[in-house]
């Protein structure tokens, strides 16, 4: 293929796109492949002469297309969302023929420029004041890794990157246990250790973070001889929507000198509805924060927003100048590859201006408020059911729930087969998790082109198979 051919195959995806779109309430939601059903279709080998591109997408539609989970199904309400609306898909389309590596403000100006501003639009959005300073970051479990290898430098003044943590103090870092495993992936890498990651209990129907047994905690470890580095805080936890009381959290990181970033990789899109704000009150006063635009806003995956009031001290952690990767004769530029982990960089930026503009800030609250008011009107019409409970009442648009008919035993394992029958149905997807011991069905309602009656829907799917176990 060559880009004499380009243009017939684009008008092929761009039919084909639309189509697909257009036809997702038609396909089950979740794959309904075996595993290994799509390997066994793959030759072993690869081709050595060129083949014809007609036979490449007949296999593609083939092969590939019963075994992909449909993320922009309209009734796609397990995980969290992975938006992708046209106007994104337009821009990174774009993006993709021009196949920019923005990794330096020389090797696209327009990247970096854009970055700059389309970061301060989304701080603006979200109400972050002035003093916060954005980059794109590929998704939130990197910003998390930039903000725990930050948090370890500054706790350790500057020595862990040149000396090791070989000889160093033992470092300590505090969250619940509603927090993403990312967090504890990132303590990993940090070469930290998951035994220096203090899990303080959770209280109050918000599951926050237990913020006088997380001082006590900090005097212990000081007491035993340990050096506290930093707090993960949460807002919209994955498993239930837990939310730390980041203000009283942020009075014990201050006491005690510490670090503090906060987690709102899902929630944080709802922040630019100022009414669900309270729910990451004294945010301000964190050290860095990360939130998805990927995930709520539409920016289909990877794109995450991660915010930090000392950019000085993230480059400090992470930056690094060979010769060949300095520009000479510019003074003040920014290089963003300096403020992340991976040096080359995606034009993620463009995507997040086309959404901005083609939608508005206004579209956007709409669609999150329509999820969180629908999500809400579910809950109740479950809780009134006799055979159904709400364990985790809803934050924003994420509650769970149980399957709990009189006199039903093993309830674990009923809710269980429960959430398998419902997927292999096909007609809705969700997912389990486990609170306080309890498995549960999670729920949330966040995908881009989802209704009223998409919602409606899964009350009718779920009580309807409830029924058959």
């Amino acid at each position: 293929m060559r880009w004499s051919d380009f243009p017939k195959w684009g008008k092929w995806l761009a039919d084909w796109a639309a189509e697909y779109h257009a036809g997702l309430r038609d396909r089950p939601v979740r794959a309904q492949t075996a595993p290994g059903a799509i390997a066994a279709q793959l030759p072993a080998r690869p081709p050595e002469e060129a083949q014809p591109l007609e036979d490449v997408i007949a296999d593609f539609e083939r092969i590939v297309m019963p075994g992909i989970t449909h993320w922009q199904h309209p009734r796609f309400f397990a995980y969290f969302p992975s938006n992708a609306s046209p106007a994104a898909v337009l821009a990174d389309q774009i993006v993709t023929v021009m196949a920019p590596q923005c990794m330096l403000w020389q090797t696209s100006p327009a990247a970096t420029e854009m970055e700059t501003r389309m970061m301060d639009w989304l701080r603006q959005a979200i109400a972050l004041p002035q003093g916060f300073h954005g980059v794109i970051q590929d998704s939130a479990s990197s910003a998390t890794l930039a903000a725990m290898l930050t948090l370890r430098e500054r706790a350790l003044d500057w020595h862990g990157n040149q000396q090791g943590l070989s000889g160093q103090p033992r470092l300590r870092v505090y969250a619940s246990e509603e927090v993403h495993t990312s967090i504890d992936r990132a303590i990993w890498i940090a070469g930290i250790g998951q035994e220096n990651l203090v899990r303080i209990p959770t209280t109050g129907p918000l599951r926050a973070m237990d913020t006088a047994a997380l001082d006590a905690a900090i005097e212990a470890d000081k007491a035993a001889g340990y050096l506290p580095a930093g707090i993960i805080a949460c807002t919209g936890g994955t498993g239930t929507g837990a939310c730390d009381d980041i203000a009283a959290t942020c009075d014990v990181a201050e006491k005690h000198g510490l670090y503090t970033h906060v987690d709102a990789a899902w929630a944080g899109a709802a922040m630019i509805c100022p009414e669900f704000r309270t729910l990451w009150a004294g945010v301000e006063r964190a050290d860095s924060v990360v939130f998805n635009p990927h995930k709520w806003l539409g920016t289909q995956f990877d794109l995450s927003a991660h915010f930090i009031r000392s950019p000085e001290d993230l480059t400090r952690t992470l930056a690094i100048q060979p010769e060949y990767l300095k520009t000479h004769g510019a003074d003040g530029i920014i290089n963003y590859s300096e403020w992340s982990v991976p040096l080359g960089r995606r034009f993620r930026a463009l995507k997040l201006w086309f959404l901005l503009r083609a939608y508005g800030l206004a579209g956007l609250r709409q669609m999150i408020r329509n999820h969180v008011a629908w999500s809400q009107a579910l809950a109740d019409r479950l809780r009134a059911h006799p055979d159904f409970e709400i364990v985790t009442e809803p934050v924003l648009s994420l509650f769970t729930f149980r399957y709990a008919p009189p006199g039903a035993s093993d309830l674990d394992d009923l809710n269980q087969r429960l959430v398998n029958a419902i997927n292999d149905d096909g007609r809705i997807y969700i997912t389990q998790t486990r609170t306080r011991g309890e498995l549960v069905i999670r729920f949330q309602a966040g995908q881009f082109d989802a209704t009223e009656d998409d919602v409606k829907t899964a009350y009718n799917v779920i009580t309807e198979i409830a029924k058959t176990l």
